[in-house]
């Protein structure tokens, strides 16, 4: 059995809706200043019955984009509006967040399909790059965007520059960047937002313990597989909206994943064999961190196999972060999920190499 559950993306939902013919709009959330329900670059898509996939934070916000956009696909025309969410109080309509968002209701989209094909594959895999936004208002309003993978910005662009461009990629924030000609109606406005994919979590083993892992995972910002033998236990319902779930022999779907220096593994499947051949598949993969659920007991005797079988050297198995998990106690499931999570962070934001590194975290 082989089935496989993806999120999809909202690009990739743009490229659905330009090939299906249907009328619809990309809203976009150009800027957000101060307490806002949703940030900069936000996108969403609106159908010409108001319809929504994605959000822009629900609320007012949201019917008000949902307005706009269904008037949108009867002019066919872009427009940008700015809500302030500065109402007096609770029982008043209007938003008391406090900020203001600046929103692009695009129903143009479909000329530039080649573009959101384009960043939907990126994202698909795992590149870090940019997209340009550019709203040019003069008469009308039109909107043009743009892909450059990292390592393809040019050396020079017009405005905003490449420097503003490589400065917003390299501090991973987005960021509007406005100018207006010498004719005062002529305003250029370009939306940078720089694409960073989150480290990739791959958990193998569906149960207890890897259904709670995902949920703490993805608060902490991993995007999160999860892949198990057991249908029941690929089960999207069972994780978080976003999590991908792949059903089928789990240390060949671990072999067959394209893995990189942002990619973690962690092993926690329904025995001690199953760990070993997962971990065979993945000991040499050119990832930051492998770790295998297990007893001091159970780690010995499978490192000592896997080093007298030749599977690994010494020093390849002692990259394994086995027993997985920081040292804090931990006896039930969430308890147990949360060390890992610690583990993970810690390697993540310090560096940690190998489990003999731990200390250099622990108080």
């Amino acid at each position: 059995m082989d089935k496989s559950h993806c999120p999809t993306d909202i690009h990739q939902k743009v490229v659905e809706f330009i090939d299906s013919g249907r009328s619809f709009v990309v809203a976009l959330v150009m800027k957000a200043e101060g307490s806002t329900p949703r940030k900069a670059a936000v996108k969403a898509v609106i159908d010409k019955t108001g319809k929504i996939w994605g959000t822009l934070g629900g609320g007012l916000v949201e019917a008000e984009a949902q307005r706009c956009a269904v008037e949108a696909c009867q002019s066919k025309r872009p427009v940008v509006f700015d809500l302030y969410l500065h109402g007096a109080d609770s029982v008043d309509d209007v938003p008391i967040c406090g900020g203001m968002m600046r929103i692009l209701i695009d129903p143009t989209a479909a000329k530039d399909r080649a573009y959101y094909a384009h960043v939907a594959e990126a994202i698909r895999q795992r590149q870090r790059g940019v997209i340009l936004t550019t709203v040019r208002t003069v008469a009308d309003t039109e909107v043009t965007s743009q892909w450059f993978p990292q390592e393809a910005i040019p050396a020079e662009i017009s405005f905003p520059g490449t420097d503003s461009i490589r400065s917003c990629l390299a501090r991973e924030c987005p960021q509007l960047f406005t100018e207006r000609s010498q004719n005062p109606e002529v305003l250029t406005e370009v939306l940078v937002e720089p694409v960073i994919p989150k480290p990739l979590l791959v958990i193998a083993g569906g149960g207890h313990i890897g259904q709670a892992l995902t949920f703490q995972a993805d608060l902490v910002g991993f995007d999160v597989t999860i892949i198990d033998d057991r249908a029941e236990f690929t089960d999207p319902a069972l994780f978080p909206e976003g999590a991908t779930t792949l059903c089928g022999d789990i240390s060949k779907q671990v072999a067959d994943l394209s893995v990189a220096n942002d990619t973690y593994i962690v092993i926690v499947t329904r025995g001690h064999k199953l760990d070993a051949e997962v971990l065979e598949a993945c000991i040499h993969t050119p990832v930051a961190y492998v770790g295998m659920i297990g007893s001091k007991r159970k780690v010995s005797l499978i490192r000592k196999n896997f080093i007298e079988s030749g599977l690994a050297t010494r020093e390849e198995f002692d990259r394994v972060f086995a027993p997985i998990g920081l040292d804090i106690g931990a006896v039930t499931v969430p308890e147990i999920a949360a060390s890992i999570i610690a583990e993970l962070i810690a390697v993540r934001r310090k560096g940690v190499a190998h489990k003999t590194s731990m200390k250099m975290v622990l108080p």
